[in-house]
């Protein structure tokens, strides 16, 4: 089955007809739109809040777009694993797709993160950071979804107590079960 995470970028250039330096430019950690949503955030008392930006470009929009719709092509004969870009968002109406979230304390996660990455606290740390904003702004700027709704997904699996194996064949057991819908 294929596994569809960096390929998604160069379809939506090959869509869009741009170089694919710029779709990647564009999909990086979805950091594109999201430098520009995550200077909006504003630190208050140790609490983050995300505040609307006042412009956002239009060709943002237009990437977002091009990727639901290579998300939807790509899961159209329901054979793809899609890796992040908001698609269980974006597939949320699809009978056959299959909504997981990996997910875990903080704390395990990070110690995950350094155990498989082979890095230090304070780069995972960073990484983790970086990576969860993101996805929480564009989720939330785009869908206005919240990344942590469970009724996003049909399985949440903390995979940080749960060994990797087991969540992939927790994952393609649960696939192999009838429709969802």
């Amino acid at each position: 089955m294929p596994f569809l995470d960096r390929g998604i970028p160069a379809a939506v250039a090959e869509r869009l007809a741009v170089p694919l330096a710029q779709a990647l430019e564009h999909d990086q950690s979805v950091s594109s739109v999201l430098d520009r949503l995550l200077r909006g955030v504003a630190v208050a008392g140790g609490a983050y809040s995300v505040y609307p930006v006042a412009s956002v470009e239009v060709g943002d929009k237009t990437f977002a777009q091009a990727t639901e719709q290579v998300i939807h092509e790509y899961a159209a004969d329901g054979k793809a694993i899609i890796l992040g870009r908001a698609a269980a968002v974006v597939l949320r109406d699809d009978p056959r797709a299959l909504r997981v979230r990996l997910d875990g304390p903080r704390e395990r996660r990070l110690a995950q993160a350094m155990r498989i990455q082979k890095i230090d606290r304070e780069t995972a740390e960073r990484r983790m950071h970086e990576t969860d904003r993101a996805r929480e702004a564009y989720l939330k700027h785009f869908y206005d979804a919240d990344v942590h709704d469970a009724g996003l997904y049909h399985l949440v699996i903390d995979s940080t107590v749960i060994a990797l194996d087991a969540c992939v064949e927790l994952i393609a057991f649960t696939a192999g079960q009838p429709s969802r819908a």
